[in-house]
């Protein structure tokens, strides 16, 4: 894992190594080991390096290919071994074991079209020499970050956001994003950011730069195919691909070169990930497996005793922690520096605590399960789609079991059919979110994303598209690759192998939602290897903040809020009370950014 950077003066303004360093130097905690600069003419990349792969210095960056290409690389190829046999086939010929090598050779075979051939998490650019142009691209489902800015005289971009405020200072919020995190609570449904005139490269899409009249294209490379054969597959040949597919993803992540971890709350997905990959770790090392979990001094959040029930089940090095109100205390504004866009909750901080302590162990490798509920219907919400796409007995048949196997009443289950699958409900619901927000600014709400959300809840395959490409997944992994990364840690998440995503999304929906239980056919996997207290567990957690004991209401969180410039513009009238706990942290949270970041409406 590492950061990445990048200058293009399009008035051929020589580029100097003190700007390049300037925008490493924010970024130095996402590569500790090694830096690196290459500049020619207008044209500079700046490297931070964290070594994974191959830690020879064979493999810093930026990585020469002759004197044809120049390469700036954040991310890990899975299946760079594979790759580099097939090059090899080819006539290619590597002098490190690096995947960034192998990402350069295959540039140079296949072109643009050589990102189908990855199979990975990345983000870089490569410098074309003699085509005179930059080419950009992002993965399938955007878990490395690309941010970019542009004006008449420059395109710069880097993997996070203060890099590129080094070299222009944006102070000015954009409305549009802001209104929807505080409304509608998403903001990854387009390339904006809060920052105006700051842009990231979606998913999925690459970005071509044309030095010779200045001009750049974005194109989308991929899009999730739908497999009509697995669609038809039986129960146990279903639940036999997902368990094969599962176990290649995994063993492709174990891949490193140093040590390898993996995170464990206790849930189904972390729990069974750790039991696949702990077998494959303990016949390839001979050792146990690490495994780092966070509890929470909250009964009513903590998920620890099944973190350790797991842990014991299965022999694993477990690392327990539970953090304190004073440690959040001391991570609040560290925290909203390095995510450094306003966030929605608490529970950002336990994935910050976990990743500390994965550094502290120093373990650079963190497996997660990141995507396994919106790829196999694992939220509660979903119940309303299984009701848009089933008969009105099969639907009374599930509601009768929901709260068996849900952990909700048949009476939220109506609602959440009522709210999820009728765009005017959801519409009213946001609407009364903002209905203190001044008109002018609340006429930039916009319904598209969930209105097509709504909609698509009468089509499984399209709703879970929607939700990986544009709504959850972008959201969760912005919040998880900034807090690994303030760390030096690289997570890895095998439920988002875009060959297993595919598989997944091509499953019979029934053997996903089966018999009122959630994510069915993972738990028919399990059954057997971990405890049936885990297997068959109805309430979902995960790594869940003890907002109560955290976070009280207080006079003090009022005034922050009330001090705001940029609420005072936004809001009709003085706030003086927030019941609602989600609301009162996202305004706090926008009151403390405005003031880290100099932030101006």
């Amino acid at each position: 894992m590492c950061g990445i950077a990048g200058i293009i003066y399009k008035d051929q303004t020589q580029v100097k190594e003190e700007a390049l360093k300037k925008m490493t130097d924010r970024m130095s905690h996402r590569g500790p080991d090694a830096e690196g600069f290459f500049i020619k003419d207008n044209v500079g990349f700046g490297h931070r390096r964290l070594s994974i792969i191959d830690t020879s210095e064979s493999a810093n960056q930026p990585f020469y290919f002759g004197d044809q290409y120049v390469l700036i690389f954040n991310g890990a190829i899975y299946n760079y071994i594979e790759l580099r046999e097939e090059l090899e086939k080819k006539g290619y010929q590597f002098k490190t074991d690096s995947d960034t090598e192998v990402l350069i050779a295959s540039y140079d075979c296949w072109k643009e079209d050589c990102v189908k051939k990855f199979n990975g998490m990345w983000a870089f650019a490569i410098f074309d020499v003699k085509n005179n142009k930059i080419f950009c691209s992002r993965d399938r489902f955007g878990i490395k970050p690309f941010y970019y800015f542009t004006d008449n005289n420059k395109f710069i971009f880097a993997s996070e956001i203060k890099p590129i405020l080094e070299i222009e200072k944006i102070t000015q919020v954009n409305v549009q994003v802001l209104v929807q995190f505080i409304a509608v609570n998403l903001t990854e449904q387009t390339s904006e950011t809060f920052f105006q005139g700051i842009s990231k490269l979606p998913g999925s899409h690459n970005l071509v730069y044309d030095l010779v009249n200045h001009t750049y294209k974005i194109y989308r490379y991929y899009d999730i195919h739908f497999n009509e054969e697995i669609s038809k597959l039986s129960l146990e040949d279903a639940a036999r691909l997902f368990d094969k597919e599962l176990e290649r993803s995994i063993k492709m992540r174990l891949r490193c070169d140093v040590k390898i971890g993996s995170a464990l709350s206790g849930g189904l997905d972390s729990s069974y990930m750790a039991s696949k990959a702990s077998k494959i770790y303990k016949e390839q090392k001979k050792e146990k497996f690490n495994v780092i979990s966070v509890g929470s001094r909250d009964p009513k959040n903590d998920e620890s005793y099944y973190s350790k029930l797991v842990s014991e089940h299965l022999d694993l090095n477990q690392d327990l922690i539970y953090p304190s109100q004073k440690e959040f205390r001391r991570k609040i504004n560290d925290v909203i520096i390095s995510q450094e866009e306003p966030f929605p909750g608490l529970s950002i901080y336990m994935q910050n605590f976990l990743m500390e302590e994965t550094n502290k162990l120093n373990i650079k490798v963190l497996l997660d399960g990141q995507g396994a509920d919106e790829i196999l219907l694992g939220y509660s919400r979903y119940t309303a789609a299984y009701l848009r796409n089933h008969s009105f007995i099969k639907n009374l048949k599930f509601l009768l079991s929901v709260p068996g196997h849900y952990d909700i009443s048949i009476y939220k289950g109506i609602l959440y059919y009522l709210y999820f699958s009728v765009f005017f409900v959801r519409k009213l619901r946001i609407l009364f979110r903002a209905k203190n927000i001044k008109s002018r600014y609340r006429k930039k709400i916009d319904f598209t994303l969930m209105k097509n959300l709504t909609n698509s809840y009468a089509d499984i395959f399209k709703m879970q598209r929607i939700e990986i490409f544009w709504a959850q997944i972008p959201e969760l992994l912005k919040f998880e690759e900034k807090n690994s990364m303030a760390f030096g840690v690289e997570t890895r998440l095998p439920f988002l192998d875009y060959k297993f995503v595919e598989t997944c999304l091509s499953i019979n929906n029934n053997f996903k939602i089966f018999d009122g239980w959630s994510k069915y056919i993972l738990r028919k996997n399990m059954a057997g290897n971990l405890p049936d207290e885990v297997t068959w567990r109805k309430r979902k957690i995960g790594f869940d903040a003890p907002a109560d004991k955290w976070w009280p209401y207080s006079e003090e969180i009022l005034d922050k809020i009330n001090q705001s410039e940029i609420l005072q513009k936004l809001y009709s009238k003085k706030i003086k009370k927030i019941k609602n706990r989600e609301m009162q942290w996202k305004l706090y949270n926008i009151a403390v950014w405005e003031e880290i970041f100099g932030m101006k409406l």
